[in-house]
C-alpha cells in the first residue's frame, strides 16, 4: 500500500524558513513525479512545486520561484520542499502527492496518491 507521509511543518514568522519532508512507504519514488500542493483557507488547492524523474527538472509556481527549492533524495525515498523568505501568503495546509509519469505537472488531478498534509502558518 502506498503511503506518503509529510513533516515539517509548523508556525514561523514572516521571512523564515522550512524544510518539508515527503517519505514514501510502498513504492519507490524513483520513478514518481513527485508534486507540493498547497490549500489555505477558503481557496481551492493549487500547485507550488513539482519534481520529475532522473533529471527531467523542476516546476515552481510563480510566486514561490526563488524562494522555494524542491529535491528528492531516492537513497530516502523522500522529498523536500525547502522553504525560504516565507510570507503570510504562504499560510495552508502543504501536501505531497506523487504520479507514475516521467515528467511532473502542477494538475493535481494528474496526481494518483496523497499525503494527509502538514500545516505551514506563517504570522508574527
Amino acid at each position: 500500500q502506498v503511503q506518503l507521509v509529510e513533516s515539517g511543518g509548523g508556525l514561523v514568522q514572516p521571512g523564515g524558513s522550512l524544510r518539508l519532508s515527503c517519505a514514501a512507504s510502498g513504492v519507490t519514488l524513483d520513478w514518481y513525479g513527485i508534486g507540493w500542493f498547497r490549500q489555505a483557507p477558503g481557496k481551492e488547492r493549487e500547485g507550488v512545486s513539482c519534481i520529475s524523474i532522473k533529471d527531467a527538472g523542476t516546476q515552481y509556481v510563480d510566486d514561490v520561484k526563488g524562494r522555494f527549492t524542491i529535491s528528492r533524495d531516492n537513497a530516502k525515498n523522500t522529498v523536500y520542499l525547502q522553504m525560504n523568505s516565507l510570507k503570510p501568503e504562504d499560510t495552508a495546509v502543504y501536501y505531497c502527492a506523487a504520479v507514475l509519469t516521467f515528467r511532473c505537472s502542477l494538475y493535481s488531478q494528474e496526481y494518483s496518491y496523497w499525503g494527509r498534509g502538514t500545516q505551514v502558518t506563517v504570522s508574527s
